[in-house]
């Protein structure tokens, strides 16, 4: 087992968490050759937060950015998303340490062990006890494959959250130190990160030759292994400047992996990154959230809405509209604030309200959701986004002038989202509804259903020596091996079914959920519940039939988004925001090719929401192979 280990120097935030998934994808790609190795790499990943904190579900967006969870229900720092996102993988819980898991939040945690009495009587210390439960939490996890393959994992990269001088850190860099000398020389190696100013400059620029021998002298590093990340115009760009500067050499040589690897292949990346660079056509996407302040408070909800516009070749261009400035008290208080974010509003191709906690902005939440509906913008609405959909079609179409949750009026009459029965309300930390929950589509040919099923995620394909099948659904073999990675023949099509209903698997984080006694009268006013749990009392997807694009979602479509696999809700929005959702639909058939039904490359006129019409260059390599869990 080799060992990465990124730390950070002079301040916080500087890129660590990108910088260690960079080098993961870089160390992928290079693969190792040597019968001690796999062919693919195997890799895992691990998050050291020092706080004192379990987890990251308790703290607020503007201090620490979004909450990031994962499959098994782990909140965690938004570091791990960028972990998934770059390398594909699906993390878990134990993937992220933090000194509150160390001391005492987990079964055989050192208070734990203490108190059944496993230390024999010794007077129990931060080394070597805290220390070495560290260690051994490191060793343990590490051996655990995050990458759906199958045998050992050659190397694990380690992020160390926090700054080098950290009274919290102190703990966790003595157990790394001690860690290096536990695997043994050629097992383990340090990449710092930090932050080196050149005045005169705006912005960051490479390191000029001088500068590089004069860090080399003072901090005892070959000149050759320093490498610089300065600013480029996407962070797809990372994995290429560390290839460029022959970061991955200089990691394998402290390895002794030298002559067990290739160049590393970055072709796709590449090309994401060029073509990322070179959009032009704007697509506007009205962010009505409460913490527009701080844009980290909805990251993976950025990424996602990058991934699916990158894909469909437009340029993203998000308009942030804190949700209380929409609302009628800014407009006596601020006239100009609530003018501005109005303009904004009705300027947008589409809009996008996400998750939230807390009453405030509400009511502009739910005012952008009346206009989406009733002026028929694209509209996507994330957890709380969804829930306000549904108060607010209960307010306009059913007359319940007082329809509410239970979260910002425990007394109303109309409660239309409601407290889950299983909750708690004395406890806030790892008691909501979390992680990967299964929804079943109730309408087959709802718009989520195509987005999902019909579109170009729906299927898992299985390698096997079974007979080649042509035709599956009427899926035509052409189309399979198209969008599916051009498999070789023979392969075999799996197609999963859960009686007769299709289903998909996201995750979630809520404590409230629309009220199931409400549900008969909003469906006979048009309102639509097209996907609910296993016991179908709990809503999971609402869409409006005979709207463009109106749908709301319990669960949290950007976790499992991923660059070149977008969120199919999120490509189901971009489409629709750019007038392009039926063809984005429609190219999933039998004989779907989206490339030539969206031109070949030919520009053609592409007939907006706002009713305008803006000339479409759209590439003919934009092929799709989306398999992002979903069985049918």
């Amino acid at each position: 087992m080799k060992y990465v280990l990124v730390t950070g120097g002079v301040v916080s935030g500087l890129g660590k968490g990108v910088t260690a998934s960079s080098i993961g994808v870089l160390l992928k790609a290079c693969g190792l050759r040597n019968c001690q190795y796999h062919p693919n790499t195997h890799f895992n990943l691990f998050g050291l937060d020092p706080y004192l904190n379990t987890d990251a579900g308790t703290m607020s967006p503007f201090e620490h950015g979004e909450v990031f969870v994962l499959d098994d229900g782990g909140e965690v720092d938004l570091d791990l998303g960028n972990y998934e996102r770059f390398m594909d993988i699906k993390l878990t819980r134990d993937n992220n340490i933090t000194t509150g898991k160390i001391y005492q939040a987990s079964v055989g945690s050192v208070i734990d062990k203490e108190r059944k009495g496993d230390y024999l009587g010794k007077t129990v210390q931060v080394v070597p006890h805290i220390t070495d439960e560290i260690q051994d939490w490191i060793e343990r996890v590490a051996m655990i494959p995050v990458d759906g393959k199958e045998g050992p994992v050659d190397v694990c990269v380690i992020e160390l959250g926090g700054t080098i001088g950290d009274i919290e850190s102190m703990p966790f860099i003595e157990a790394l130190g001690q860690f290096s000398y536990r695997v043994g020389p050629g097992n383990f190696c340090l990449i710092h990160v930090s932050l080196v100013p050149v005045l005169n400059v705006v912005g960051e620029q490479a390191l000029d030759d001088n500068v590089k021998g004069k860090l080399s002298q003072f901090c005892h590093v070959p000149e050759q292994n320093i490498i610089t990340l300065y600013d480029v115009p996407n962070i797809w760009h990372i994995p290429l400047l560390l290839r460029d500067q022959k970061a991955h050499e200089a990691i394998f040589k402290v390895l002794n992996l030298q002559g067990t690897t290739k160049e590393p292949l970055l072709k796709e990346w590449t090309s994401r990154a060029e073509i990322c660079d070179g959009l032009h056509e704007p697509v506007r996407i009205a962010m009505v959230g409460k913490y527009t302040g701080l844009s980290d408070a909805y990251l993976s909800i950025l990424k996602a809405l990058l991934h699916a516009s990158v894909d469909l070749r437009k340029k993203l261009v998000i308009d942030w509209i804190p949700a209380c400035d929409l609302e009628d008290a800014t407009e006596k208080e601020n006239p100009d604030a609530y003018k501005a974010a109005w303009k904004l509003l009705k300027g947008a191709d589409g809009i996008l309200v996400p998750g939230g906690f807390g009453n405030r902005g509400v009511q502009g939440k739910i005012l952008a959701a009346k206009y989406a509906r009733e002026h028929r913008i694209p509209y996507l609405g994330i957890c709380l986004g969804m829930q306000v959909a549904v108060i607010e079609f209960a307010r306009s179409v059913l007359n319940l002038r007082d329809a509410n949750s239970t979260e910002f009026d425990p007394n109303t009459k109309n409660p239309c989202v409601i407290f889950m029965p299983e909750g708690s309300k004395t406890h806030m930390g790892g008691t909501m509804r979390l992680g990967s929950r299964r929804t079943y589509f109730q309408i087959k040919d709802c718009k989520s259903a195509k987005l999902f099923i019909c579109g170009f995620n729906y299927v898992e394909i299985i390698i096997s020596k079974a007979s080649y099948v042509p035709q599956v659904y009427n899926i035509t073999s052409a189309f399979i091996e198209q969008r599916c990675c051009r498999l070789a023949k023979p392969f075999a099509l799996c197609v999963i079914r859960y009686g007769n209903r299709t289903f998909i698997d996201e995750r979630h984080r809520h404590r409230y959920e629309v009220n199931p006694d409400m549900i008969a009268r909003l469906e006979n006013a048009g309102l639509s519940f097209t996907g609910k749990d296993e016991t179908s009392q709990r809503m999971e997807i609402v869409e409006l039939p005979n709207h463009p694009y109106f749908i709301g979602v319990q669960f949290h479509p950007e976790y499992k988004s991923r660059p070149g696999k977008p969120s199919p809700l999120f490509l189901g929005l971009i489409a629709a925001a750019c007038g392009q959702l039926d063809t984005l639909i429609q190219g999933s058939g039998s004989q779907g090719n989206l490339s030539a039904k969206l031109g070949n490359g030919i520009a053609m006129e592409k007939v907006y929401q706002k009713g305008t019409t803006k000339p479409a260059k759209v590439l003919s390599d934009g092929l799709y192979s989306y398999c992002n869990g979903v069985q049918v």
